[in-house]
């Protein structure tokens, strides 16, 4: 079974016909015709002059017809430059309530969708309460946020306000109404419909290759259309206003050329390597390609870095390789130059032509380069990926949806007007009260989400529709009154803990309301003013919290040679995070605090604070080890009897301490100190302080170095 597809590729400088013969899922070209625009029509791929535009269709059409008989369907593109996307924002007022469902997130989504809408076409300087001026054709949800703050989900997060960032795809009304003019005008009825980068991707990128991240680039006459695969889908398009007409108009100043003539001397050195011209002071040059490169450098570098950035720009990086169709794509070195502003390997940037189309033969001597595979691939896309239209009513009204998608109930609401958001069931009253001095709002429950039906049945935002679906969405139901009570108030206050004796203590506050005490179970009411009270101090928790603790603080006084001294306190001590504190001191969050039974004072505590030291004490070191020699410097006696330093000592004691006079340490003095393995030893030995000979009877000083040195046999 054959079947016969004529498809119009309709650019800024030319229409191109093409008719294709489909045999189940193999294509042959039968026959195509190319005219150029007689005036300037198009504009950016936009047609600006319908009756002119329609005069070179039905040129192209009748041409055709001269061999092929009577055509009336056509597979028409619309430019992908002609999509918009906008960025929008909405929110939804939490109040601390959480969000349960996906239905509420989607309806969320679909806020910002119609947001979006609306700024498109006020952008336009169209009128707002009319945003059917462009159909949604997608969106992306960029970032969800919490109070500000980016967050995966908004599924059961609580907090005062969630928000959403989506970037939704549109295209222009204008566009496919032109499209349907022009058509009529030529005699011919739209048969299906696509978009240029879908229609060359889908011949040059099948499915099953847009996991990868391809750039695929439509270089025209005057725009350059960018579409991006990644993840199996057509991820993005672009459009930069520039392309061949640029390189065009660059040859035409650098060699005093006409533009008609400037073109054409470019189409020469394409395909033949050079072109000999007659400028317009009537001098003959011979161009060659390798004199181009050079002489418009510049302006290929320029439309490189273009191309390069808004790529750049739409992916987020270079793609893994670019695909190159269009006339322009012939411009010399452009691949190459691409490929440096990409930082890519020259060979992923490559230009491709009908001989990269799978299942396709040819009929008629057609250029094998890149400028027929949009023309090709609308003929194609048209009948495997058409665009179509479906009518659906929304509350009895008729809605009109342009179907490039899966549409769904969503998609309907949006193409309508409706912001889903405002047929949310109002919140239930709120409660202001103070606490602790700053008002705060007890908000009321979150208002029932839209009831909306589907042909009758209950539906959601997500339910897929088809032609000629009935619609209806309802308000849902209003929010219950702010209702809660202290407990369930204060357990979102701040609590903390302490330890006490290694026990943790959760520290929570007593409530006062309106200057009167009350319990937790008290039912908050409108302008209550609360305050809630902790223990700051360690006297304050101990009171509430170990009111048995008991703590004594008593001083003890000695006298030492007939001088009074006091000494610290006996009985028991407050210890917070491990140093000396009093019922005074405030508590922080995770506090240690300890009762402990102090010890009792001792002869060292008296010297301590009389800056008395107990004995004379060097430090030396022998055979390379550190050794400490002390000998007593005084004398202690209690009541006639001898004590040490370790004695404990009772209020009112007295001391006497007597001085005594210390000799000078000598070597010997240090073998009282070490221990020396002499089961070994045998023969002669030398005693060295400070790397000389010594004796045991010298005398030594604090860091002296000392060792015993054994003479071999």
């Amino acid at each position: 079974m054959t079947e016969r597809i004529f498809a119009l590729d309709i650019g800024t400088r030319s229409v191109t016909g093409m008719l294709l013969e489909k045999h189940h899922h193999s294509y042959t070209v039968l026959d195509y015709c190319m005219k150029e625009h007689q005036v300037r029509s198009m504009l950016d791929g936009q047609i600006h002059h319908v009756v002119e535009v329609a005069a070179v269709m039905k040129d192209v059409k009748e041409t055709l017809e001269q061999t092929h008989g009577p055509l009336k369907k056509v597979c028409v593109a619309a430019a992908g430059r002609a999509l918009k996307t906008v960025r929008s924002t909405a929110a939804l007022e939490l109040n601390e309530q959480m969000i349960k469902d996906e239905d509420a997130i989607r309806h969320l989504e679909l806020s910002a969708v119609h947001q979006a809408q609306l700024t498109l076409a006020s952008s336009g300087k169209m009128d707002q309460s009319d945003n059917r001026h462009f159909y949604c054709v997608g969106y992306s949800v960029l970032q969800y946020y919490l109070d500000d703050e980016p967050i995966g989900s908004l599924i059961d997060q609580r907090g005062q306000v969630g928000s959403v960032d989506i970037i939704a795809t549109f295209l222009p009304r204008i566009v496919v109404e032109s499209l349907f003019a022009a058509l009529e005008r030529a005699d011919l009825e739209m048969e299906d419909l696509t978009l240029e980068p879908i229609a060359a991707i889908n011949v040059l990128i099948p499915t099953s290759m847009r996991r990868l991240n391809v750039a695929l680039v439509d270089i025209g006459a005057g725009t350059s259309d960018i579409a991006l695969t990644g993840h199996g889908t057509i991820s993005a398009y672009g459009m930069v206003p520039m392309a061949g007409d640029e390189i065009t108009e660059a040859i035409s100043d650098a060699y005093l050329l006409d533009f008609p003539i400037a073109e054409a001397t470019k189409r020469t050195i394409v395909n033949e390597g050079k072109a000999v011209v007659k400028d317009i002071l009537g001098f003959e040059t011979t161009i060659t390609e390798e004199m181009l490169n050079q002489d418009i450098h510049s302006s290929i570098e320029k439309l490189a870095s273009k191309i390069a950035e808004e790529i750049i720009h739409l992916n987020g990086q270079a793609p893994k390789a670019v695909m190159l169709v269009g006339g322009g794509s012939l411009t010399p070195s452009i691949t190459q130059t691409l490929a440096t502003k990409l930082q890519l390997p020259e060979n992923r940037v490559a230009v491709r032509g009908l001989d990269a189309i799978q299942n396709i033969q040819m009929n008629v001597d057609l250029p094998t380069g890149p400028n027929f595979v949009t023309p090709i691939g609308i003929a194609i896309s048209g009948k495997t990926n058409p665009v179509h239209y479906v009518s659906v009513y929304v509350n009895g009204e008729v809605i009109r949806m342009f179907e490039m998608k899966q549409l769904t109930v969503g998609d309907c609401l949006v193409q309508a007007g409706i912001d889903v958001q405002k047929y949310y069931g109002k919140p239930g009253m709120a409660k202001v009260i103070t606490l602790n001095g700053s008002q705060m709002t007890l908000p009321g429950t979150y208002g029932e989400k839209p009831q909306i039906q589907l042909n009758g049945k209950d539906a959601t935002v997500n339910d897929v529709i088809k032609s000629g679906d009935q619609i209806a969405i309802d308000a849902g139901l209003a929010g219950m009154p702010a209702s809660a009570t202290i407990d369930e108030l204060i357990e979102e206050a701040p609590v903390y803990h302490v330890y006490f004796q290694d026990q943790k203590y959760t520290i929570k506050p007593t409530y006062t309301v309106n200057q009167t005490i009350q319990p937790g179970s008290y039912i908050i009411n409108d302008k209550d003013d609360i305050t809630l009270t902790y223990p700051r101090t360690i006297g304050a928790f101990l009171a509430h919290y170990a009111s048995d603790t008991v703590l004594h603080k008593e001083p003890i006084v000695v006298y030492a040679n007939h001088k009074q001294v006091m000494l610290e306190t006996s009985g028991t001590q407050i210890w917070l995070n491990e140093k000396r504190a009093t019922v005074d001191d405030r508590l922080h969050a995770n506090d240690r605090i300890v009762i402990k039974e102090a010890k009792k004072p001792i002869v060292q505590d008296v010297l301590n604070k009389l800056g008395h030291s107990s004995h004379e004490v060097i430090k030396v070191t022998f055979n390379d080890e550190a050794v400490e020699l002390q000998q007593p410097k005084i004398e202690l006696t209690r009541d006639g009897q001898s004590i040490d330093v370790q004695t404990e000592l009772l209020s009112q004691d007295h001391i006497k301490i007597t001085d005594l006079q210390c000799d000078a340490f000598i070597f010997q003095d240090v073998f009282r100190y070490v221990n020396i393995d002499l089961t070994h030893k045998q023969g002669r030995f030398t005693l060295i302080k400070n790397d000389e000979p010594a004796s045991f009877t010298d005398v030594i000083m604090n860091g002296d170095q000392l060792s015993i040195q054994w003479d071999a046999d």
